[in-house]
């Protein structure tokens, strides 16, 4: 269901799972079992698609990171990782007073965004979640206050999220000289 339907909340792929398989919901796999089996999913039914996916989500994370700069903006999921399938987004944390701020900084640069739900409440989750588009490739634009810089996020599985910013990317894409 993650895989296949782009199912992003776990908990609720895993209840889900549960009720159509007839099983109770203790006997599930934990987060990390997830992750390790989504990676062998996208490894196997990986294609050609992906590939052209994961350069176009490359470079428009280039775009964005660039264009975020006064908020020392980081790339993190699957444009570090390379594992995109049709449902995968460019992730990327910045730091600001306000959300507002970012958002009057991109109105001003006239990028159309929309506000997503925030889910979770605890101490690293973001001000605001924005979403929009650069050269047709979604991005998902998590906005933080300058405190939750230092503070490392996790992943699903509970592992601690890598995130890069401007210059690292481009090292690991080979483009410094």
């Amino acid at each position: 269901m993650i895989a296949e339907e782009g199912i992003e909340d776990y908990a609720f792929a895993k209840r889900k799972a549960a009720r159509q398989l007839g099983v109770p919901e203790r006997d599930l796999p934990s987060n990390a079992e997830i992750e390790g089996a989504l990676r062998e999913w996208r490894t196997i039914f990986s294609d050609e698609d992906d590939a052209e996916r994961l350069q176009q989500m490359r470079a428009a994370a280039l775009v964005v990171l660039r264009l975020l700069t006064p908020f020392r903006p980081y790339v993190t999921g699957a444009v570090i990782d390379g594992m995109v399938d049709a449902f995968s987004e460019v992730e990327v944390e910045v730091y600001a007073d306000s959300a507002k701020d970012v958002e009057i900084y991109l109105l001003g640069r006239d990028v159309p965004y929309e506000h997503q739900e925030v889910r979770s409440t605890g101490h690293d989750a973001p001000e605001a979640i924005l979403v929009f588009d650069c050269d047709e490739v979604p991005v998902k634009l998590y906005v933080h206050n300058h405190v939750a810089e230092r503070t490392p996020r996790r992943n699903h599985a509970g592992a601690i999220q890598e995130k890069l910013r401007l210059d690292a990317f481009e090292a690991l894409l080979g483009l410094q000289k």
